[in-house]
């Protein structure tokens, strides 16, 4: 069954929504949960259900402000199956928007795009001021 992935942040996880239909994931927010394998198994069990039933276009759209070490490991894992799906002809594409006043995140994202060959956006978000 294809179901769409609706996971509510809270102070140390982030809004985390995926949307089947138009093959869109958008995480934001932090990330620093107690179990963070528990809540990014569903994540990654997500992308990988996404990428073994469907043929479409794969888009991340990231807004993640702090990510803990165990985070950054399973985000790796996520940036792993996208690479391996675009390695196989799949249209994949990660936006990474950040705020210009975090310099550490945005050379975080800049780490994790160095080990992908998929289109890799890194740009920074529009204040709120």
């Amino acid at each position: 069954m294809t179901t769409d992935l609706n996971i509510p942040g809270s102070q140390s996880t982030p809004t985390i929504l995926g949307d089947w239909q138009s093959g869109r994931l958008a995480m934001q927010g932090d990330s620093y949960p107690e179990n963070s394998y528990e809540l990014f198994d569903q994540v990654i069990g997500w992308v990988e259900r996404f990428l073994d039933r469907e043929s479409r276009p794969l888009q991340l759209e990231l807004a993640l402000v702090y990510l803990n070490t165990s985070s950054v490991k399973a985000m790796m894992d996520i940036f792993d199956h996208l690479e391996e799906a675009h390695l196989e002809g799949r249209k994949i594409g990660v936006t990474w928007r950040y705020d210009p006043r975090n310099e550490r995140i945005a050379e975080l994202a800049e780490e994790f795009r160095e080990d992908c060959t998929f289109p890799f956006a890194i740009t920074p978000a529009r204040s709120e001021a």
